[in-house]
């Protein structure tokens, strides 16, 4: 119970915060926020928000290299704003 309010804090709390003033599409600074319930393991160093507001990041894989949406611990998509 005490793990779904910590979640539902951290959603209210990303999604309270503006999207950042980095045009689409270009790596960013994640904010502490966002670094506090992403999971580990992912290469952070190449976030950026695309055009759904959420934060993706880069993949290299064995086959291709793309980019892939930035998760929580519980493997939920990290967004700058509430997703419909």
């Amino acid at each position: 119970m005490k793990r779904s309010f910590v979640a539902l804090g951290a959603a209210l709390v990303l999604a309270a915060c503006g999207a950042p003033e980095t045009p689409e599409g270009q790596t960013i600074e994640l904010s502490a926020e966002v670094l506090a319930v992403a999971a580990p393991g992912q290469n952070i160093n190449t976030a950026r928000v695309e055009s759904d507001g959420c934060y993706w990041v880069l993949h290299r894989g064995p086959v291709e290299t793309t980019y892939i949406p930035l998760l929580t611990g519980e493997g939920r998509m990290i967004c700058t704003r509430p997703q419909s």
